[in-house]
């Protein structure tokens, strides 16, 4: 993997999880956060400063927080730049998911494209847990991260950045396959809540 500047917004699992991932990789990394702190895998500033930092930048907040951590980053900031969005749009009840508040006729990775406007959006990321983000050790080999976005040099680049991470990429077309793609988060939750198995990912299997 190119050596590059990455910003990150969001202090939760994910975002430390990926942040380990890109710093073990020899880049500099930036957590973007709405109260700094200096712990992490990464520099832990403001999410305007992350986004003003990073060449690539990763949104990786809980869906109900996600457009104001945008307005904070700046779109601005985000102009021109590949934006990996590793959001889900999930209901919670009492502190746990419980379905989606998108359907088939839009989707969280839209949103976040007409959130940034000027910004290469990508969905990548959210059909797994954070603990299988980067170098995922599964029987049967690398498993499959779907992707979707408008821009192929952007889709490019996170396909050079999940191989590198340990996957294999298959990319499903504009950012309207988040319509798909979400709904596998949660499917992906519901068979680790029936098993009790969160260590799984998708695997796609051919002839």
């Amino acid at each position: 993997m190119k050596k590059q500047r990455v910003g990150i917004l969001g202090t939760g699992d994910v975002g430390k999880a990926l942040g380990r991932g890109f710093a073990s990789r020899g880049c500099e990394v930036k957590i973007g956060s709405r109260e700094p702190k200096s712990k992490g895998p990464g520099e832990f500033v403001t999410f305007e400063e992350a986004a003003r930092h990073g060449e690539i930048v990763l949104v990786c907040t809980r869906w109900d927080g996600t457009e104001n951590a945008l307005k904070l980053a700046g779109a601005n900031n985000l102009a021109g730049k590949v934006v990996i969005d590793a959001t889900n749009p999930l209901k919670y009840v009492n502190g746990a998911p419980a379905g989606m508040e998108r359907g088939f006729s839009d989707s969280g990775g839209e949103q976040v494209q007409r959130w940034l406007p000027d910004a290469k959006v990508v969905k990548a990321f959210n059909i797994v847990g954070n603990a299988l983000m980067v170098d995922p050790k599964l029987p049967g080999g690398p498993p499959t991260m779907f992707i979707g976005g408008n821009d192929a040099g952007a889709k490019q680049t996170v396909t050079d950045i999940l191989t590198d991470f340990g996957w294999e990429t298959i990319d499903l077309g504009g950012i309207e396959a988040s319509r798909v793609l979400e709904p596998m988060c949660w499917a992906w939750v519901m068979s680790a809540m029936k098993t009790g198995k969160w260590m799984q990912a998708f695997k796609m299997l051919r002839a």
